[in-house]
């Protein structure tokens, strides 16, 4: 057995003992595709174990996360400090070696995939980032940003829709840094492909603009490095390698079937396997010596590119001192945003603007103070107003461009901004209306699970889309959002609130921000003071305060507050101390200390209102047991956005009602 096949069983051996040790997990895979990842991690990619946040390493995404251990593998063969007591605890509690690839618990893993399809976007949105960022930094002569994205998909992956999206995206902008291999192996966990799946792959990626490129037989690795090698020669199309696999290779009695899938081999299939690779070491999770040696063989390689790159970065820092200082200031995330800029933003005050309209003039504001802002519109630019006049599009033919058209990819777009997010110097946003949401909600989640720096600005935020009616009006979706853990949502109520959920938003570091932005105007609300911006950042704040201790506490978001302080001035009329809040984010507010959140909700006044145009489920934390509700626990309906809000209560009137009803009920 030559020195190249040892190292591949190697990769494969260890993999099954994991999955054998930990009783779960997913042989198969690893079994199938460990050539392709030894031919990657040693002659393939340039990458650097020691620096693995190198930011012109090659990247490497396992869209197929469920074969993690072929990845866990290799990562401990490389060098990374993935260790053997790490592999031996795969799946375990608390280990570097969970069963799907966690990039922020694992050095090496690029991104957290699983959710088939979802690592297959997030590629994409690394090579926007890398083209974008090379069109700013890179010089002749100097390559700053130069690398490959290589990606392991399966046909589960090219099954689920954010798949078909995001390639039909990246072949129409011809990022040509993508090489993806398909593992074709024809099974899925019912059984096989041909069950649910009989399209020409082929086909749809030539369609879609994509080199595709073939190789019969995995385990022929100069098939796989002649197969690399076209897909790097391609300047002007990303490349799909269909690479025809055998799920669970080499063991006698699983391979080729959805047995070896999702469930370990077991201890004598095991066994038979190890023979039938010609494995002659006893025990498990060796690493036989001269495997050990071959991979360290290519260590020289690895610090030579990389010094080479860290040599030429110097001299880029001596000639090019201001992009230099640029990419140190993009890189560390880290940003000095003038409050000035943001108030002047929003100081027009001679009429009402929708808090949509608003939000475009601080991005129109910022983005030139920000290079590092950049994204786009699901097909919806002009009526998010997210886009940036000056900025150009991002194209085929101008990866400087600072507006992306997604189209309407709402899915692909969310994992397209994980992957820039992800790729690092980008502060990514991304556009729908609210009711969309739903649409991207996996690649959502993932950012919140991820912790990444995205900018959701989600326009249309309630019934007042009007007459659209109940199929494009939100309701549900702004307590769905905020039952995600890790995502602030921030509903402003009027300019000024815009303004500093946008400074929250980039300033954030510890998550995804969705901003909640209304179709219809709202009023200027009387703040303390017109140059300073409100307390967003606290999460709530009191908005209007009664004279003496309030008999009654009203608390609204968003469009909302405008009517609740009207109500709340009658109920003063009235003799009725009344205290309204403005409470922008639930999430920023739950996170301040209880002191301060007693300050702005007194336990001892029981009496409570909360007033927001969706539904109740996330408002009873704030308003206990006696407190009541002017929300809309229904669909809405297709009406003028006016005659929506009287229709189901959402006026000064039925608010001063309802707070009469829950003053007599205590």
């Amino acid at each position: 057995m030559n020195i190249e096949t040892l190292a591949i069983n190697t990769i494969r051996t260890l993999s099954i003992d994991a999955v054998e040790k930990a009783k779960s997990g997913h042989p198969g895979m690893p079994l199938g595709c460990a050539p392709i990842a030894y031919s990657l991690f040693t002659s393939i990619m340039n990458h650097y174990p020691s620096d693995h946040k190198w930011i012109n390493r090659d990247r490497f995404i396992l869209s197929a996360g469920h074969g993690s251990m072929l990845l866990y593998s290799v990562l401990h063969l490389s060098g990374y400090p993935v260790s053997l007591d790490d592999i031996k605890q795969f799946r375990q509690s608390d280990s570097i070696t969970p069963g799907h690839p966690e990039h922020f618990k694992t050095p090496g893993v690029e991104t957290t995939t699983g959710p088939l399809g979802q690592g297959f976007a997030n590629g994409v949105g690394m090579a926007i980032a890398q083209a974008y960022l090379a069109s700013l930094f890179n010089k002749p002569g100097f390559n700053i940003f130069d690398h490959f994205i290589y990606c392991i998909c399966s046909d589960g992956d090219l099954m689920e829709g954010v798949s078909y999206e995001a390639a039909s995206l990246a072949g129409h902008l011809k990022l040509n840094k993508l090489i993806y291999f398909y593992d074709d192996n024809g099974i899925s966990i019912d059984g096989k492909t041909s069950l649910s799946f009989s399209e020409d792959v082929e086909k749809r990626f030539l369609a879609q603009n994509w080199q595709v490129l073939r190789i019969d037989n995995v385990n022929d690795i100069s098939q796989i490095k002649l197969a690399v090698e076209k897909a790097k020669a391609e300047t002007g199309k990303p490349s799909l390698i269909i690479t025809k696999t055998v799920i669970g290779f080499g063991s006698p009695n699983k391979s080729g079937s959805e047995t070896s899938h999702g469930s370990p081999l077991g201890e004598n299939e095991i066994k038979l396997t190890k023979e039938a690779l010609g494995w002659n070491y006893p025990g498990s999770f060796t690493v036989p010596v001269e495997v050990k040696e071959h991979f360290s063989s290519f260590h020289k390689k690895f610090k030579s590119v990389y010094s080479e790159w860290n040599n030429s970065f110097e001299k880029y820092k001596s000639e090019y001192p201001v992009e230099y200082n640029l990419l140190s200031e993009m890189l560390t995330g880290k940003f000095n945003l003038d409050d000035d800029i943001l108030i002047k933003a929003v100081s027009d005050k001679s009429k009402n603007f929708a808090t949509r309209q608003v939000s475009g003039f601080i991005l129109n504001a910022i983005y030139k103070t920000l290079p590092s802002l950049f994204g786009g519109s699901a097909d919806l630019a002009e009526s998010n107003n997210t886009f940036l006049k000056g900025g150009e599009d991002f194209s085929a033919t101008n990866y400087s461009g600072r507006n992306i058209r997604f189209g309407i990819r709402e899915h692909s777009m969310g994992s397209i901004l994980n992957g820039m997010a992800l790729y690092g110097g980008i502060i990514p946003y991304g556009a729908t209306f609210l009711i969309f949401s739903d649409y991207m909600r996996p690649a959502v989640r993932l950012a919140a699970l991820e912790k990444l720096k995205i900018i959701y600005v989600f326009t249309h935020d309630s019934i007042g889309l009007g007459e659209d009616g109940p199929t494009h009006q939100p309701v549900e979706q702004l307590s769905s959002l905020r039952t995600i853990p890790g995502i602030t949502v921030i509903r402003p109520a009027d300019p000024l609130e815009t303004a500093a959920a946008f400074k929250y938003a980039i300033n954030n570091a510890k998550g995804p921000v969705a901003l909640s932005l209304t179709r219809q105007a709202v009023i200027h609300l009387p703040h303390q003071s017109e140059d300073k911006l409100p307390p967003v950042d606290k999460g709530a704040y009191i908005l209007k305060d009664s004279a003496i201790k309030p008999d009654i506490i009203l608390i609204a978001s968003g469009s909302e507050a405008g009517i609740t302080l009207e109500a709340a001035n009658i109920l003063e009329n009235e003799g009725i101390n009344t205290r309204v809040i403005s409470m922008p984010s639930q999430e920023i507010f739950d996170s301040q200390t209880a002191d301060y959140k007693e300050s702005i909700i007194p336990s001892e006044i029981q009496c409570r209102v909360a007033v927001e145009a969706g539904v109740s489920l996330s408002w009873y934390k704030y308003i206990g047991s006696k407190g009541r509700t002017v929300c809309l626990d229904r669909f809405g309906a297709s009406a003028p956005a006016g005659e929506l809000f009287k229709k189901f209560g959402f006026t000064p009137e039925n608010i001063v009602k309802v707070c009469k009803e829950t003053l007599s009920s205590i």
